[in-house]
């Protein structure tokens, strides 16, 4: 299932005799997680010291601000990471369409077994099919606030099916409101100002072609 998500997509426009400035505009994307964004190197175009008031910024931001996945300091680790994911995948719920899933060919007999050995087989198979979503931290530099957001991926090193042929992909996201420092204008005529803007991040994988 594709994916209908805001990308945050940056243009380099160049008027004649002037400096190049930046404009940012919303498009639609079927990839996530977000490219990493190509920044103008030029340091004027940085927010200087008065524009990242913490303070101010909490309070433009408002409700938007959503500690559990940005940070304004460099935060800790944000997930396992993609091996210890993978192991621990057996340990998860296991999800009702598995737990009244009827084992045994689909045209023979159903395989009996035990409370417990049953358990066992869909836990083996649940760890081998479970599409987690993997967490990490990811700074976007100067010209966002907060400038950390916690991006979620699907684990996609190995085949999640039985038989191999399929992987884990995005299938919902969600979608977070930051700051962009915007420019308009160039050298001494340019105008900046905080303005929102939004950033998908992935919520849910699923098991797919």
């Amino acid at each position: 299932t594709a994916i209908r998500a805001l990308l945050l997509c940056l243009c380099l426009g160049l008027p004649a005799g002037g400096q190049p400035f930046l404009r940012l505009r919303p498009s639609p994307s079927d990839n996530l997680p977000v490219k990493d964004i190509v920044e103008h190197p030029d340091p004027e175009y940085d927010p200087k010291e008065q524009d990242l008031d913490e303070r101010t910024l909490r309070k433009k931001l408002g409700s938007h601000f959503d500690p559990g996945f940005m940070a304004v300091a460099v935060p800790g680790p944000a997930n396992a990471s993609g091996a210890a994911a993978a192991a621990g995948r057996g340990r998860a719920a296991l999800p009702a369409e598995l737990r009244r899933l009827e084992l045994g060919p689909p045209r023979g007999p159903r395989l009996r077994l035990g409370k417990k050995a049953r358990r066992k087989v869909l836990q083996w198979l649940w760890a081998h099919t479970h599409c987690p979503v993997l967490y990490a931290w990811k700074d976007l530099g100067v010209r966002f606030w907060p400038r950390y957001i916690k991006e979620g991926n699907c684990l996609a090193e190995k085949s999640c099916s039985l038989p191999e042929g399929m992987f884990c992909k995005p299938v919902k996201s969600v979608t977070k409101t930051f700051l962009r420092w915007h420019c308009q204008g160039w050298s001494s005529q340019k105008y900046c100002t905080w303005i929102p803007v939004q950033y998908p991040l992935i919520s849910e994988c699923k098991c797919s072609c």
